[in-house]
Order: C-alpha cells, then structure tokens, then sequence
C-alpha cells in the first residue's frame, strides 16, 4: 500500500546536494507529505501518458485515518508535473506553491478565497468517503488511505480537452471515471455500490462542470501565467557514480527540465538494454528534476569502457548530450563532474 513507499518518496524531495546534506526540518516535513500524496497516488492510481504538447493539470486529493505523522487531509495541484498549489486540514488554507500563480487574481480576485471554502468543505466530505469506504469493506481498523485524483489534459495545437477521475483505497484501485462513455466503472465488486450511490447523485454532471471550469479555463490560465517557467529547457549536470571499483557505474543527471527526457547508456552507439538499471525520473526541490541509470561493467574489460557513453536527451529533441565513460571522471566521493 501506499505507506510502504514512504521512504522512497522522502528522496524526491533532495534537490542537487551532496550526499549526506541534511534538508531544513519544515522544508523536509512538507515534501515528505507532498510526495505521499502526490507521487503515490500516480504510482498507485497510473496516470495517461502525455505528447510533447500537452499540458495536465491534476488536482491529488489523500486523506487517511490513524496515519501517523501524516495530515488527515492534504490536497496538491500539479501543473505539468510541478506543484502549483497546496491546501490541508492543519493550515485549512489554500496557498501558491509557485510565485506566478499569485497572478491568477487578475482573473478571479477571490480565487484563493473561494478555493480555501472548498477545501474546507471536502475536509468534511473526505472524512465521510474514508469512514463510509471501510465500513463498506468491513476495515474499520488501523491505518488507512482514501486517494482521489481528478485531472485533465489539454493539447495546446488542437485545443482538445479529456478530463479524467481516479480512486484508490489502500493502494488498490476503486473506482474511476470513464470519460469516453460518461460513466462510473468499478474497479472490483466492493465497489459496485459506491459506483451505483454516486450515479444517482448525479456526480457525473458534478465533474463536467469540473472539466469545463477547471480544465478549459482555469487549466488553460495557469499555463498562460506560468509559461516562462513551463516552457523553459534547463540541461542536467551529468555525473558518474561508482561505489567501489567492482560496483555498476552509475549515471547520474539532476536539474533537467522539463521531466520529458530520456537517460541511457549506449555501446559504439547503439542503445544497451541488457546490463542496465533505469532509475525513475524525480523531481527536485528546485522545481526541476532527477534520474540516472546504472550499467553493470564487470564483464567488460577496462581497455572497451571507452566504448560506452551515457546520454542524456530531452523528448522532441533530436540533440544529445553525451558523456563518455571515462574512469578518471568517476566520482565516488559526491563530486559531480559535468
């Protein structure tokens, strides 16, 4: 379930320090709620892909019962996998994560006003659905998550919009909204009544309107506001990585944007896929982001390691950034080389 990542999501939130660098106490605690309710709730809920023109807005909603150390309720946006804005049941205010979105009260004066209203009021719904969803499974005990995902996609050339909602329980899908028919679908039995319950309380009709104000006006504004950011290109500082001189060498790239990019080791410049690991592409503190892949080397003898390469390469781009793995540039000891 979700509480098992915890750990591993801490890490997201490390910017480009060296090893061992200690974050600022109030600055970890907030990333490291962030992270459990954003990143979980895409490794759990699985998120649509997205081309090089399309920009998604998700609204990650998590609330949980007997969770230790943990908000009861936490809602994040993430604009194009940044985090925009943040509201939870202990500040019960809805707050900018991201200078430019002070901008969107040229637009909406009250906008922070009437958003900090509703996140008080799903406070109060949230405690329902958990409370109603375990006795409904009959685990009414322990610790326990509720994760709500209502998100869309905006393809900026055709002006297309597809909005989308997905439910978790413990980690497991639960029900989903399937934009094609406009219809609830259940993920498993347990979840045949809640589909029926919230088809005759018309939550359909509840989350169109979610979609034309949401998607087609307030998604397509931030964008316009946060453009400069959105649209910029920052390349990576390139770094490899060795444990010890028997250990895989790891390639290591952090401070990219956008997250669109690919990382991988080449031979005589053709792609490897056997002998490698790919990490997972995690964002930064910075608002950029982080990833490497490692290659196992130990068949290969040192005089052919000048035939390996690790490259870097944004989606869209036809320009790669090339590393050469050379053992001189190695670092064991957190020093970065670029």
């Amino acid at each position: 379930m979700c509480l098992g990542h915890l750990d591993e999501e801490r890490g997201r939130a490390v910017n480009q320090s060296p090893p061992g660098a200690e974050l600022d106490p109030l600055v970890e605690e907030e990333a490291r709620q962030t992270c459990q309710a954003q990143a979980c709730c895409e490794r759990l809920l699985g998120m649509p892909g997205r081309a090089l023109f399309i920009h998604t807005l998700r609204i990650f909603e998590t609330s949980s019962s007997q969770v230790p150390n943990f908000p009861e309720y936490v809602v994040v946006g993430v604009l194009n996998d940044l985090e925009i804005l943040r509201c939870d049941g202990e500040t019960r205010r809805n707050k900018p994560k991201q200078e430019w979105m002070n901008r969107v009260t040229e637009d909406d004066p009250l906008f922070w006003i009437w958003t900090t209203q509703l996140c008080v009021n799903y406070l109060q719904r949230s405690k329902g659905n958990i409370e109603n969803i375990k006795q409904l499974l009959n685990q009414t005990e322990g610790a326990h998550i509720w994760q709500w995902m209502f998100g869309c996609d905006w393809d900026d050339e055709t002006d297309d919009i597809t909005g989308y909602v997905q439910c978790a329980f413990d980690g497991e899908d639960f029900i989903s909204l399937d934009p094609s028919t406009e219809s609830w679908v259940a993920a498993k039995s347990e979840a045949v009544f809640t589909k029926m319950r919230w088809e005759r309380s018309g939550q359909i009709q509840r989350y169109k309107h979610y979609i034309h104000k949401v998607c087609n006006v307030g998604l397509k504004n931030f964008v316009r506001y946060g453009e400069k950011t959105l649209r910029r290109t920052e390349l990576p500082l390139v770094s490899l990585l060795q444990k010890s001189s028997s250990s895989p060498v790891t390639c290591h790239a952090t401070g990219f944007y956008p997250d669109r990019a690919r990382l991988f080791w080449t031979k005589d410049g053709d792609e490897l896929l056997e002998d490698v690991d790919p990490g997972e592409i995690l964002p930064n503190e910075d608002a950029t982001f982080q990833t490497s892949v490692t290659l196992d080397l130990s068949s290969v003898p040192s005089k052919d390691w000048d035939r390996y390469h690790c490259v870097f390469q944004v989606s869209g781009d036809k320009k790669k950034y090339v590393t050469r793995l050379d053992q001189s540039k190695i670092r064991t000891n957190g020093e970065s080389g670029r």
